[in-house]
């Protein structure tokens, strides 16, 4: 049986000390998506053989109990609905291979937590994401301005000279009307990865220079998710704007910071052929008829409809995870009719409840709702220390699969990538040592 360090004390062993290095090289190659699932895959592998080693051995964990007890109810809450569905999935195949390939993480979750049980180590991995963030929205705004994204550019020039074609063939570009960044027009995920990393920008812009330090981060991120154009990146970023700003900047300064806010809103609108293309399409929402709204979502309203028919017909367990383009045809509310989003079936939900209702049913949907309660019910057991500690990785975790609001698909390879992600540093940061004296004070009152 596996020992535990106490509390405070020092980690056993340094066989982990290459963690925090590990989860923030796997974030700078989020740009490259098969490469980062490689790193992702192979670090998550290399933990879970030292664990069993440690624990073979009889010696301390690198991680306290309640990490890894947290750690592993957030990854039963994501992957029992995989399992569940995949009994009777539509395709059995993709279900099952779905729910055996999800079990590494398991161990990711239990290494980006011991990545950050240490004050280095925390430092590394919330600086780290923070500076990515910082660099990948001045990168943006570069490429606003300029017409390419360096950073960008620089990676399909490594993919060169490494023998390979370019990242992102003229025929597959995608995102014609928005900035891409350092992810390029093929993967137009710019917007809504800043936004789910914002709270980390944020609190440490704010260690470093306060409150101006923080409405300096705030407008930087916020200028590139605006001109990364994904809309749920928008909301995104706003809930994290209101909830982290009521807190550094108070309710006063907070709304003249939204008013200077809208302000350069106006101005970039202004300046944006591409901006004024989302906002116009935005705004087809206040033709108050069925087409209006389809039009603003993008063909999402006929999705969900879609979605709803797949819960009513699967309502315990759903079609299987990622079996939505299976059943679509089925459930295809206009049939024959151009889609708004292009040729092509739909592939997932574009919305997390209902993707868990479609994929996964209510069986699905009910052990989600058990990991956000696990999730809430640490946070709110845990001391003024620990919650100081694990402030912006809540904060991302919660605007990022905010209920009314529309999402990447949460069982696909990158998004889950990055919800593990964002859960193992909630859990690793919640129990935690203290960084400081204060800190440690703070945990004991």
């Amino acid at each position: 049986m596996p020992s535990w360090p106490a509390e405070h004390a020092p980690a056993a062993g340094r066989a982990f000390a290459w963690t925090p290095a590990w989860v923030v090289l796997a974030v700078a190659l989020w740009p490259l998506p098969g490469p980062a699932e490689a790193v992702f895959s192979l670090g998550a592998l290399v933990v879970a053989g030292q664990l069993a080693w440690v624990a073979a051995r009889g010696r301390p964990m690198p991680l306290d109990r309640g990490a890894f007890v947290l750690a592993g109810l957030l990854f039963g809450a994501y992957w029992l609905p995989e399992l569940l569905s995949a009994p009777d999935a539509l395709d059995r195949g993709r279900a099952w291979k779905e729910t055996l390939a999800d079990l590494r993480y398991l161990p990711l979750l239990w290494g980006i937590a011991i990545a950050v049980r240490e004050p280095r180590g925390r430092r590394v991995v919330a600086g780290g994401i923070a500076v990515l963030a910082l660099a990948w929205s001045i990168d943006a705004l570069v490429q606003a301005l300029a017409g390419a994204s360096p950073l960008f550019r620089g990676l399909d020039a490594l993919k060169g000279l490494s023998g390979g074609g370019p990242l992102c063939p003229v025929d597959e570009v995608q995102a014609w009307d928005r900035v891409s960044g350092v992810f390029g027009d093929c993967n137009p995920k710019l917007g809504l990865v800043l936004a789910s990393l914002s709270p980390f920008a944020l609190a440490w812009a704010e260690r470093r220079g306060r409150a101006r330090g923080w409405c300096v981060a705030a407008g930087l991120v916020g200028v590139a998710v605006l001109l990364g154009g994904a809309r749920a990146g928008w909301l995104t970023f706003g809930l994290v704007v209101l909830v982290s700003g009521w807190r550094v900047l108070g309710p006063v300064r907070l709304a003249g910071f939204a008013v200077a806010g809208l302000l350069a809103l106006g101005m970039l609108h202004l300046a944006s052929p591409q901006l004024q293309q989302r906002v116009a399409r935005t705004t087809m929402v206040l033709q108050g008829d069925g087409g209006g709204l389809d039009g603003a979502l993008s063909g999402r309203g006929r999705i969900w409809q879609g979605a709803l028919c797949m819960a009513r017909a699967h309502p315990l367990n759903g079609v299987g995870v990622r079996g939505f383009r299976d059943a679509w045809a089925g459930c295809d509310p206009a049939p024959g009719e151009a889609a708004a989003w292009g040729d092509g079936d739909a592939l997932h939900a574009h919305q997390l409840v209902l993707e868990l209702l479609s994929e996964t049913g209510v069986l699905g949907l009910l052990a989600w709702l058990g990991g956000a309660f696990v999730a809430w019910r640490a946070w709110a057991r845990a001391d003024a220390g620990a919650r100081l500690r694990a402030a912006p990785a809540l904060l991302a975790l919660a605007a990022t699969v905010f209920p009314l609001n529309t999402h990447l698909a949460a069982y696909s390879t990158f998004w889950g990538g990055v919800l593990v992600l964002l859960a193992g540093l909630h859990a690793g940061l919640l129990h935690a040592r203290a960084d400081t004296p204060a800190e440690a004070g703070a945990t004991h009152r």
